[in-house]
């Protein structure tokens, strides 16, 4: 069980995560500020980037894209949906 933190999407103290998710400094924000729950939404969100935007994980700019979306969900003004994304 990941140890409690206060959340930054959740706006509440939740379980946090077990290990960085992700490298670097970033990384290290995610692990000390975002829930399990939190990450979860982040990890919905990016799959629906991709797929709207139909990105290759393996594109570096694909990458730097979906990192500094990861950076506006948690710690900005929040990731918005692309402009033709209709939820099912």
């Amino acid at each position: 069980m990941g140890e409690m933190v206060n959340c930054v999407r959740l706006k509440t103290e939740a379980e946090g995560l077990d290990r960085q998710p992700y490298p670097g400094e970033l990384g290290k924000r995610v692990l000390d500020n975002v829930s399990k729950e939190g990450w979860q939404q982040w990890l919905k969100h990016q799959t629906m980037l991709i797929n709207e935007y139909r990105l290759s994980p393996m594109d570096p700019k694909a990458r730097t894209f979906l990192e500094e979306q990861m950076e506006k969900f948690f710690f900005g003004e929040g990731a918005e949906a692309p402009p033709d994304f209709k939820p099912e």
